[in-house]
C-alpha cells in the first residue's frame, strides 16, 4: 500500500512538473497563438477567393443541360446564395461542431478524405528533401568554411550561387528533360507503378522510393544552396571567435575543434532556420508536384483554386499553414534542446 502510495505521489508530481515546465507552456502558448492565426488567415483567404468572378456553379450557366432550378438548388446545397461572411461562418462552425470541412464540389467526397489521401504524399517528400538537404549541405558548407581559400571551397561556393540563382521550374523542366533521355531509368509520372498492389511490402517501399528520386532532387536544390551558403557563413564567424583559437592554441586536434567546439555554437541559428525551411518546402512543392504528377496537397489546392470549388481550397490552405506552424514549432523545441541555455520566451 505504501509503494502505490509512492508511485502515485511520484506520478503526480511528474505530471505537475511537466505541466508547470517552461516547454509545455511555451507549447501551449503557441498553440492558442495559431488558432488566432488560423482564423484570421481563413478569414482573409475567404474573402479573397470571393473576389474572383463568379463561383463553382457558373460554369453550369448557358449549359442547356441544366436547368435555372437546379442550378439554384445547387448554390442553396452549398449555401453559395449567401453573403461571403455568412458561407464562412457557416463553414466555420461546421468544422467546429461536427470536424466536419465540407463537402469537395468537384470531387463529389469529403473534404477531409481527400486531405488524408494528399497530405501524407506531400509531407513524404517535404520530410525527404530536408534529410537529404541537411545530411549533404551542412557537411559541404563546413567543408566550404574550412578551406575556404582552397580550389574547393571556391567550387562550393559558385554551386551554391548557382543553386540559389536557378529557379525551381527551370531545375524541374531540366529534370524532366534528363528522365526522358534516360527513360525508363526514372518514372515521372504519379507516385507508385502501375503493378504497385502486386509488389510484397519491401518491393512497394523501393517503388516509392524510386517514384520520389526526381521530386526530392528537384525540391532539395534550391534549398540545399541556401543552407550551405548559411552554414559556410557560420562557421566562418563562429572559426573567427578566441575560444576557438585558444582550443587550438592548447592543442586540441583540428576535427575536435571543428566538429565539436565550432559545430556546436553554429548549430543554433542552423536549427533557427528549419522551420523556415520546412515552410519553403511546402511552397516549393507546389510546383514540384505539378511537374511531376505528384499526388500532394499542393497539386490539390491548385486543382480546388482553378474550379473554384471553395471548400477544398480552404482546407488544403488552412492544412498547409498548420503544417508551416507545427514546424516552426518543432523548430523553436528543438533549439531548446540543443542549447539549454536558451529561454522559448525569449523565442517568440
Amino acid at each position: 500500500m505504501t509503494a502505490s502510495r509512492i508511485s502515485l505521489d511520484n506520478g503526480k508530481d511528474w505530471l505537475i512538473g511537466l505541466i508547470t515546465s517552461e516547454t509545455f507552456v511555451y507549447i501551449i502558448k503557441r498553440i492558442l497563438q495559431a488558432l488566432l492565426t488560423l482564423f484570421l488567415a481563413s478569414a482573409l483567404s475567404f474573402f479573397v477567393m470571393q473576389l474572383a468572378p463568379g463561383d463553382f456553379v457558373t460554369k453550369y450557366e448557358g449549359d442547356p443541360k441544366y436547368t435555372e432550378d437546379f442550378i439554384k438548388q445547387i448554390r442553396q446545397q452549398f449555401a453559395l446564395d449567401q453573403p461571403w461572411h455568412v458561407q464562412y461562418f457557416l463553414w466555420l462552425w461546421n468544422i467546429i461542431s461536427k470536424g466536419d470541412f465540407g463537402p469537395s464540389m468537384s470531387f463529389r467526397r469529403p473534404v477531409i478524405s481527400l486531405l488524408w489521401e494528399r497530405v501524407p504524399a506531400t509531407l513524404l517528400i517535404a520530410i525527404s528533401s530536408l534529410i537529404f538537404t541537411w545530411l549533404i549541405a551542412i557537411p559541404l558548407g563546413i567543408i566550404g568554411a574550412v578551406k575556404q581559400n582552397s580550389f574547393v571551397g571556391k567550387i562550393l561556393l559558385v554551386l551554391s550561387y548557382l543553386g540559389q540563382g536557378v529557379p525551381s521550374f527551370i531545375i524541374a523542366l531540366f529534370l524532366l528533360f534528363f528522365a526522358q533521355v534516360t527513360t525508363p531509368l526514372f518514372p515521372v509520372g504519379g507516385r507508385t507503378s502501375i503493378n504497385h498492389s502486386e509488389l510484397n511490402w519491401f518491393g512497394q517501399i523501393l517503388d516509392v522510393a524510386w517514384h520520389m528520386i526526381l521530386p526530392t532532387i528537384a525540391l532539395s536544390v534550391t534549398s540545399f544552396a541556401g543552407l550551405q551558403r548559411i552554414t559556410r557563413g557560420e562557421f566562418l564567424d563562429v572559426m573567427r571567435q578566441d575560444y576557438i583559437q585558444t582550443a587550438r592554441a592548447k592543442g586540441l586536434p583540428e576535427n575536435r575543434v571543428i566538429y565539436v567546439h565550432a559545430l556546436r555554437n553554429a548549430i543554433n541559428p542552423l536549427i533557427t532556420l528549419l522551420g523556415f525551411e520546412f515552410a519553403s518546402l511546402l511552397s516549393g512543392a507546389f510546383i514540384t508536384e505539378q511537374f511531376f504528377n505528384w499526388p500532394g496537397l499542393g497539386r490539390l489546392t491548385y486543382q480546388a483554386l482553378l474550379s473554384q470549388d471553395i471548400f477544398l481550397a480552404m482546407a488544403s490552405l488552412m492544412m498547409g499553414a498548420v503544417m508551416l506552424i507545427v514546424g516552426n514549432l518543432i523548430a523553436d523545441v528543438m533549439l531548446k534542446f540543443a542549447d539549454p541555455r536558451i529561454k522559448l520566451e525569449d523565442l517568440n
